[in-house]
């Protein structure tokens, strides 16, 4: 193994091949080193634990939580938060653009936290399941197009599922006109989220930028203004309103 392996790949392929050390050389094959199965599997638990915090919007502790001071606590979470924040600006503006829509049929916002919830526990699924494929070394960013392509007919099969239910339940409760926004709504919403989830973590390692970073936090902002936009859009094109 060459010393200038990435220590998250070296730590990988030791535990892959199942050894209790690799000899690590340099660029002339001189031996410089050993990595053996203790360094590797703390180098995995490191990167987990690494990718965990920021796949829900902080920075690793690296320290056990109750010796961790609250400072320390304040200051892994702040940050994020601030940035999703500031980003949640764009949802905001969405529902101005839109108020006049909301004004005309108020109903249609008793459904923009399920629409909004769904889309974004969709991206995020995707997301991490990609996150840890990158890790685990299953996709490369080269396979891009594959990943989009195969999560859109994920997204479209989970918004088949869940838009005929929202469809049937919506119709019977609050009319079938409604009932149609809504189903179509999440078929649309549950595609570009899946799509969407499925190709930062790949985008984000082509880019040289952590693939967790990129994944969750984000992803939701992002799907929360977009699928707005859908919601909005295919209610004033179903229910003509201006």
């Amino acid at each position: 193994m060459s010393a200038t392996e990435p220590r998250e790949r070296a730590a990988r392929q030791c535990a892959a091949l199942r050894v209790l050390s690799l000899p690590v050389v340099d660029d002339e094959d001189r031996l410089v080193g050993v990595l053996t199965v203790d360094d590797a599997l703390n180098i995995l638990e490191d990167a987990e634990s690494e990718d965990q915090a920021r796949l829900s919007g902080s920075e690793p502790l690296r320290r056990p939580y109750l010796s961790t001071p609250v400072f320390r606590l304040v200051r892994s979470r702040v940050v994020w938060l601030l940035v999703l924040a500031v980003s949640a600006v764009l949802t905001v503006r969405v529902l101005e653009t839109f108020e006049s829509t909301l004004e005309q049929l108020v109903v249609l916002s008793v459904f923009i936290p399920l629409l909004t919830g769904t889309g974004g526990n969709t991206g995020n699924q995707a997301a991490t399941s990609l996150t840890r494929a990158l890790a685990l070394g299953d996709v490369h960013t080269r396979d891009v197009v594959k990943v989009m392509l195969r999560e859109m007919r994920v997204g479209l099969c989970l918004g088949l599922l869940l838009g005929g239910l929202g469809f049937v339940i919506v119709g019977l409760i609050y009319g079938w006109d409604i009932g149609a926004v809504i189903g179509l709504t999440l078929l649309a919403l549950c595609t570009l989220a899946a799509t969407v989830g499925g190709c930062m973590p790949l985008i984000a390692r082509a880019i040289g930028a952590d693939p967790a970073v990129f994944s969750n936090p984000f992803i939701t902002t992002f799907v929360d203004a977009a699928g707005l936009v859908v919601y909005f859009l295919i209610a004033r094109a179903m229910l003509g309103l201006a």
